[in-house]
């Protein structure tokens, strides 16, 4: 295996966990904004209000995600599978 297929597993690999985390991280960012501004219009400055609605969130958003995510991951699998046997 060369220098450059090493790379292109390790781009691929970087590429599938920012595919697998965006759809959580980006709902985390958007709960976290939509408190944000809630606080800021309420004046209501609650260190610990952001927590529980934005774990509820995730959680839920992994839930229905989970398919996607186990559907990229095997893909990924796959490809490094066949890489493993096409060079032996």
């Amino acid at each position: 295996m060369t220098g450059g297929e090493v790379l292109d597993i390790a781009r691929e690999g970087v590429w599938a966990m920012i595919v697998i985390s965006a759809p959580a991280m980006v709902i985390g960012l958007l709960v976290g904004v939509v408190i944000a501004l809630f606080q800021a219009l309420t004046q209501i400055q609650e260190m610990t209000l952001v927590f529980v609605p934005k774990i509820l969130a995730i959680f839920v958003t992994l839930m229905i995600s989970l398919p996607f995510m186990g559907q990229t991951l095997s893909a990924f699998m796959a490809r490094i599978t066949e890489m493993i046997l096409s060079s032996s």
